[in-house]
């Protein structure tokens, strides 16, 4: 078990680019991270990375034996699949990662539940609303608003999400309800935008009586946080788009007041990620069955 040790902190080393970071993901120190990259580099008689004060960057063997050490990994991944599903008693650790928003309304929730239901699966949410790498992150499953543009995934549609245009009284008293989408491309209204290294430019798809209209918009602030999008909105800043269920509370109290109802979003998938293998890890595959029961009862309340 400590070869494979070895090789599972190198593989997370070779991802992350960061001694520290992978000795964080896989809840060991540094030193122990360190420590067993050294012990893998003596065993093959290789240096696997070129080690600087600020950099850790791979060798040309260190390259060469990822490809290796992936197969590895995989090979006992589906070794423990195979026992799990004999024994009936699938065990072992997820990662998982959803959107704040998803992920503080559906899968929070219900991690307990289903730890609950299945002791010896250990789970560890991570909630972003960043654009993530499921493989170059070592996540088994990852829930998703939107399209995937990644073909190497597979992908389990959830559900339609309805979405909607929404503001603050305190904003629609200062600059007025807009009458039409064309509005919101002036300097009229401030809308707040989601936003991450590599997004597009924002465009907001509205159904109009014409048809689908891409929306081009712009405000003075933006965020990768949505719930901070959220609070924005809250305090009188702009319009902000966003999935019904996000904002379904502050609706029901009068935080908030849909904007330009005549011309709604376009609704967005909700769906879970997980990558293409030749069999699927029975606990993930649980696990990605309970939370999309569990989304789909809660999701139409």
């Amino acid at each position: 078990m400590a070869y494979l040790d070895n090789i599972q902190t190198f593989v997370r080393v070779f991802e992350l680019g960061n001694m520290s970071a992978a000795a964080r993901d896989l809840r060991i120190s540094a030193a122990v991270a360190s420590s067993r990259i050294s012990q893998l580099e003596d065993h093959l008689g290789v240096r696997l990375f070129q080690r600087t004060t600020r950099l850790l960057n791979a060798t040309e063997q260190g390259n060469t034996f990822y490809k290796g050490a992936l197969k590895i990994l995989e090979a006992v991944e589906e070794a423990e699949a195979d026992i799990n599903d004999i024994t009936r008693s699938p065990r072992g650790t997820l990662y998982v990662a959803a959107p704040l928003g998803v992920g503080q309304t559906f899968i929070a929730p219900a991690v307990p539940k289903f730890h609950e239901t299945y002791p010896l699966i250990n789970i560890r949410l991570r909630l972003s609303d960043r654009k993530l790498d499921l493989a170059a992150e070592g996540l088994d499953a990852a829930f998703f608003l939107g399209v995937p543009q990644d073909s190497n995934l597979r992908i389990r549609k959830i559900a339609d999400c309805p979405r909607l245009l929404c503001a603050s009284p305190r904003y629609i008293e200062k600059r007025g309800m807009p009458t039409s989408s064309d509005e919101l491309k002036t300097d009229a209204h401030d809308c707040l935008n989601l936003r991450y290294p590599g997004a597009p430019e924002f465009q907001w798809p509205l159904q109009t009586p014409e048809g689908t209209k891409r929306v081009t918009v712009s405000g003075p602030y933006e965020t990768d946080h949505g719930e901070i999008l959220t609070n924005w909105a809250l305090e009188g800043y702009g319009i902000i788009l966003k999935p019904v269920f996000e904002v379904a509370e502050h609706l029901a109290s009068g935080r908030l007041v849909p904007v330009l109802e005549h011309e709604p979003p376009l609704p967005i998938q909700l769906a879970c990620l997980y990558m293409h293998r030749r069999r699927q890890d029975p606990k993930a595959r649980l696990f990605i069955d309970f939370m999309v029961e569990h989304i789909t009862a809660n999701i139409a309340t």
